[in-house]
């Protein structure tokens, strides 16, 4: 196990690292601690494309790897709606769609692995971790700057710009559930033959 510990892998649990610090930060009250929240998100979104390329990119694509990214991937979104829900920026039910998803598409994948094939992530997957990335990103920069009303045009663009009460966040918030429903079912569609065999064993 050691050894599989390699650059790709120590970068996966760094992202687990900023998920803890996430989850503490959200969990105090203040405006440096929602900096810090958005801080450690935006950091474990980036490691989230870093790890994968540095891994295919350096040949160093291990089973640690492969069990331990889209483990810590789950974590952190799960994490991220969770606490939106809880400040009223998500409504429950979306969130506990997504993450139904998540549950949905590893219970899938890990009866796939069993009868020997990988079912990779589609393009329909990809997108909806991007929408669902810039929908907490922009919903956690409105928790900072909400109480902001200082006269700097940049900072007050940007308050514009993610305020939930325009368009222009919960469109990303919709596209990403949009997205989420489209990749499980792809999931759940390709499993079928699967989930019929697994019923006759």
């Amino acid at each position: 196990m050691v050894a599989s510990v390699n650059l790709p892998n120590s970068i996966t649990l760094a992202r687990l690292f900023l998920t803890m610090v996430y989850v503490v930060a959200a969990s105090i009250t203040g405006n440096a601690a929602a900096w810090v929240t958005l801080a450690a998100f935006v950091v474990a979104a980036t490691t989230d494309w870093l790890d994968g390329y540095l891994a295919r990119k350096l040949n160093l694509v291990t089973a640690l790897g492969k069990l331990l990214d889209p483990l810590v991937d789950k974590i952190l979104v799960c994490a991220a709606f969770v606490h939106l829900t809880m400040e009223n920026l998500c409504p429950m039910w979306v969130t506990i769609l997504i993450i139904g998803r998540e549950f949905l598409v590893t219970g899938l994948r890990q009866i796939a692995v069993e009868r020997g094939v990988v079912m990779a992530a589609d393009r329909w997957g990809k997108l909806k971790t991007i929408f669902q990335m810039i929908f907490v990103i922009a919903a956690l920069l409105w928790i900072c700057l909400e109480a902001h009303t200082g006269p700097n045009a940049i900072v007050q663009g940007l308050r514009w710009l993610v305020d939930p009460a325009h368009h222009i966040t919960p469109a990303t918030l919709w596209i990403a559930l949009f997205l989420t429903c489209l990749s499980g079912w792809n999931y759940l569609r390709g499993s079928l033959e699967f989930l019929v065999d697994s019923k006759k064993s």
